[in-house]
């Protein structure tokens, strides 16, 4: 089993990775960010949705929105925050629908799960054929420069009747992230492992480009700050252009 499909994960650390802060960051992105306008009623594809906190956001906004997840118990959350949403149990890298959505977006670092690097390059490309004419793509990740920042030190966060332990460490000369998760309730621990590859602005603008994506740009923000020095996150917009 792949990390990434273990059930066990998700709905174990959830309180942890879906806090409602996320849910209240989302809705007020949804609500400010210039990156996250579209055109009324946009088909918007949301995916690795998670339990939906973009999801409702986007639908109350009056998108149709469509989200895409291989968790099971994700989706079970996600359906009971936005009923109103389409949601689908698939694969990310197997995920295609031609040319049926305007918007796709990629968030809270959900890129890179493969341990080959040509399947993340897959999903680019199935997120392409996806899209219809001027369609654009929003992939939304922790950039290498911005994780370069504070990456090492561990930290600790509360939740109820115990907290979690997280730590990262670099490999394979900074290509790929591994973050030890270990939460901890009273006399019981549970341990979970996340891997992913990692990305610079330079090497994630070449590979949406590569993916067949044109005018790629690269912001440190949802404000549309530029990625440099001051960033927060990296996010890459690219557009179908047929």
């Amino acid at each position: 089993m792949r990390w990434y499909e273990n059930d066990d994960l998700w709905s174990g650390f959830a309180e942890t990775m879906f806090p409602p802060r996320r849910a209240t960051e989302a809705a007020d992105l949804v609500a400010t960010s210039p990156l996250l306008q579209f055109a009324p009623e946009a088909r918007v594809l949301d995916l690795c949705c998670g339990p939906g906190l973009w999801l409702l956001p986007l639908a109350q906004r009056g998108y149709r929105v469509i989200g895409v997840d291989l968790s099971p118990v994700m989706l079970e959350h996600a359906k009971a925050r936005c009923p109103e949403a389409e949601l689908i149990c698939e694969d990310m890298l197997e995920f295609t629908r031609h040319g049926q959505f305007d918007v796709a977006l990629n968030v809270f670092t959900s890129f890179g799960y493969f341990a080959e690097a040509k399947d993340n390059l897959q999903v680019l490309r199935n997120a392409y054929s996806s899209l219809a004419n001027d369609g654009q793509l929003i992939l939304d990740v922790l950039g290498k420069e911005v994780l370069a920042s504070w990456v090492g030190r561990p930290k600790s966060v509360d939740v109820e009747g115990g907290y979690v332990v997280m730590r990262d460490t670099i490999l394979d000369d900074w290509t790929r992230l591994r973050t030890d998760w270990t939460l901890i309730r009273g006399e019981t621990a549970r341990h979970a492992v996340i891997e992913c590859f990692i990305y610079s602005a330079a090497e994630l603008k070449a590979l949406v480009t590569e993916a067949g994506f044109q005018d790629v740009e690269c912001f440190g923000d949802f404000d549309g700050a530029p990625y440099d020095n001051h960033a927060k996150r990296l996010i890459v917009r690219g557009y179908r252009r047929d």
